[in-house]
């Protein structure tokens, strides 16, 4: 398979739905990333969500909810895997996390105080600022203005007790009890890894280790469980998965952090390696992209009155053409009047 084809299905895999849900977007991408939710909301929106009221809504109606999953980062995920999901990475992510709890002063003697608290406090959505000053009435002594809160927080999430739905007010999000969900898949690894792959495909075994921060070994067991399409050596699908349909480029502007982007344990394929600083350039931060055919192309950013791109250089005419109309799409999901403003490589 060559490098063309391969971002080709790798494009029709994670953008090519039909309009669909929030809960049924995140649900087939395995979780969206939500560590920021602007860009949770561009990443429900490039996969076939196209009310811009219809994430906030899911989060409010309790269909999705976010928890520190893969690689211990946030994700949106539909509420009724919630449970299945933690269950994945609850242990590996409270031993990732102990050092720093302990540091933030974080005992376990607190810990489980605030364990034995929670649930009581958890009869409405509240924000993590709120529970933690009814936690401090009780006498747990957490320092309200560090890290603690969100480590405290994490630490409940693992053990079952909370989780996060939408915001109480703005840019605090409201904690809920962790729903119950549908029982948990009698392979739970094998289905994250189905999902993965109709999501990432074709992709190493590898590649979902990296993505899902399972130990290498465990990842090829899922992938091996999860019954494939073996479409070139090493590289797999979801059964019955096929190339992108002929036609103009496929052409979106992703949100910060997006899962296309960070999804693979070799990135050169879709982001040549001159250009990945210009994305990510560490520290955890991965930019907005414009992604083309599978190809990231450059950056953008919103400014008053315009959507920016920085493209790495200059842009084919098919894909300008079309990024005409996915910038208007991405401003009117957005509600906002923003014209395209196409910078000329290098002026930044």
């Amino acid at each position: 398979m060559d490098e063309v084809e391969l971002l080709r299905r790798r494009m029709q895999a994670q953008f090519g739905r039909a309009r669909t849900r929030a809960a049924a977007a995140a649900g087939t991408s395995g979780g969206v990333q939500a560590q920021d939710a602007g860009a949770a909301r561009l990443g429900l929106r490039a996969r076939g969500v196209a009310d811009p009221g219809e994430p906030g809504r899911a989060l409010a109606a309790g269909e999705t909810v976010v928890l520190a999953l893969m690689r211990g980062t946030l994700h949106l995920v539909p509420a009724e895997d919630a449970r299945w999901m933690l269950g994945l990475f609850a242990a590996r992510n409270l031993a990732a996390g102990a050092r720093r709890r302990r540091e933030l002063g974080l005992t376990e003697e607190v810990c489980a105080r605030a364990g034995e608290l929670l649930p009581a406090l958890l009869d409405v959505p509240r924000g993590r600022a709120e529970l933690v000053r009814l936690l401090n009435n009780q006498g747990l002594g957490i320092d309200p203005t560090g890290q603690a809160p969100a480590h405290l927080m994490g630490w409940a999430t693992a053990h079952g007790l909370l989780c996060r739905g939408a915001d109480v007010t703005p840019r605090d999000p409201g904690y809920l009890p962790l729903p119950q969900g549908r029982p948990a898949p009698e392979g739970p690894a094998a289905e994250l890894a189905g999902r993965y792959l109709a999501a990432f495909g074709p992709a190493e075994a590898a590649d979902f280790a990296a993505w899902s921060g399972l130990p290498v070994r465990e990842a090829r067991r899922a992938v091996a469980a999860a019954g494939p399409e073996e479409v070139a050596p090493g590289l797999f699908a979801a059964p019955g998965a096929g190339p992108l349909p002929a036609g103009p480029p496929v052409v979106r502007l992703l949100g910060a952090f997006d899962n296309y982007v960070i999804g693979y344990r070799n990135r050169d394929a879709l982001l040549a390696p001159e250009f990945a600083r210009r994305i990510n350039a560490g520290g955890g931060i991965v930019k907005p992209a414009l992604v083309a055919d599978g190809r990231v192309l450059g950056s953008w950013r919103r400014e008053k009155g315009a959507l920016v791109v920085e493209p790495f250089r200059a842009l084919p005419a098919a894909v300008r053409d079309e990024l005409d109309g996915e910038a208007a799409a991405v401003a009117a999901f957005l509600q906002v009047d923003a014209a395209l403003r196409v910078e000329r490589p290098g002026t930044s």
